[in-house]
């Protein structure tokens, strides 16, 4: 600085966001905060705003918030009967967003015995939504009585779609190769399939968004079958896990595009069979009860949907190995079994020879 010269004139001190000089973020009206700013943000970075400060918790649990959130995520929240239900749990839309965001943990081992007193719905209603490319595709809700026996005895599926019905999509068919459009199928084709205890006011979000698998043969004939999956705990007696199968069913319009023609969900234990009505409603209360949810997913390329690829390999390596123990076991069996006919074959042919030289001495 030169002698007898004046100092450069200073920048005005930015204000921090404890200062009360008029530039603190928490000073800004509630309103524009929440209409111009949170209105702006998703459901995990809404709540990560609300740990922030006392403030901001305040602002952050307004529920209206939420339910515009509920209803970007899945428009079938919109439904007027399915809205005014989420309306009455504890939280409101904030409930219903905490119990459906999260993806249910596939446990390494069984956490024990179900528990006893478990609160068993009189009926599920199903809230699904299916996007393509990011547009909503397909959004339906639907009731299903879980206290009749017909539910309750017979084996667990939903459908959504009548025999004759169909969703008609954009999705080409005859321009791609198969490999192409499995890709292609996995990449752009999401569902969400949430499942509501209207009794106890809970929620579970059931499948992987992305599928896990695509039906390889089944393309050849212009057809597509698509299988969505989640992992839960089984009864830990004949079964450690069991997995919600969620189902979509593509074949080849007339007008050479892909119509989805079934929508289904069934409940499926480590062998493949369908478990019951009953079995699979003790299983999905313990769901909603419990706590294995985790909402530690990857972040980047795939996300969720590759964390749910590895869980629905490594179920699929354990049904594997449990078929070919079990068909160990028959092979032993089968050999036991011939061993004991041949013992009581020849046993009985040298009682024969015995008897025979008894008679003719």
């Amino acid at each position: 600085m030169i002698p007898g010269s004046r100092p450069p004139p200073q920048p005005p001190p930015v204000p921090s966001c404890g200062d009360s000089s008029g530039g603190s973020f928490t000073l800004l009206h509630p309103d524009i905060i929440r209409a111009h700013i949170l209105s702006r943000l998703d459901g995990p970075s809404l709540a990560s705003a609300a740990s922030s400060s006392s403030q901001l918790r305040t602002i952050c649990s307004v529920d209206e918030l939420w339910r515009d959130i509920c209803a970007s995520t899945w428009p079938s929240t919109t439904n007027p009967s399915l809205h005014d239900l989420i309306s009455t749990f504890p939280l409101g839309f904030r409930s219903f967003y905490s119990d459906s965001y999260p993806i249910l943990h596939l446990p390494s081992i069984p956490s024990g015995p179900l528990a006893p007193s478990l609160k068993m719905p009189s009926k599920l209603i199903s809230a699904i939504d299916i996007f393509y490319a990011g547009d909503l595709l397909f959004s339906k809700v639907q009731e299903t009585e879980t206290s009749i026996p017909r539910f309750m005895f017979t084996t667990f599926q939903i459908d959504l779609l009548e025999p004759k019905e169909s969703i008609k999509t954009p999705i080409p068919y005859a321009s791609q190769s198969v490999e192409n459009m499995i890709r292609h199928l996995e990449e752009n084709l999401t569902l969400n399939w949430i499942l509501v205890d209207p009794t106890y006011k809970r929620a579970v979000n059931l499948p992987s968004p992305q599928p896990v698998s695509v039906c390889r043969d089944w393309l050849y004939l212009g057809v597509a079958q698509l299988q969505f999956s989640s992992f839960l705990g089984g009864d830990h007696e004949e079964s450690e896990f069991v997995e919600c199968r969620p189902t979509l069913v593509c074949r080849r319009g007339v007008d050479g595009r892909m119509e989805v023609v079934e929508v289904s969900m069934r409940m499926e234990d480590i062998e493949g069979r369908g478990l019951s009505g009953k079995s699979s409603l003790v299983i999905l209360a313990e769901a909603m009860e419990g706590e294995k949810r985790s909402l530690k997913v990857r972040r980047g390329a795939g996300g969720i949907g590759i964390a749910m690829k590895e869980r629905f390999e490594e179920f699929q390596e354990m049904k594997r190995k449990r078929r070919e123990r079990r068909r160990r076991w028959e092979r032993a069996a089968d050999m036991a079994c011939i061993g004991v006919g041949i013992a009581i074959a020849m046993s009985f042919f040298l009682w024969l020879h015995g008897l025979f030289s008894c008679s003719t001495s």
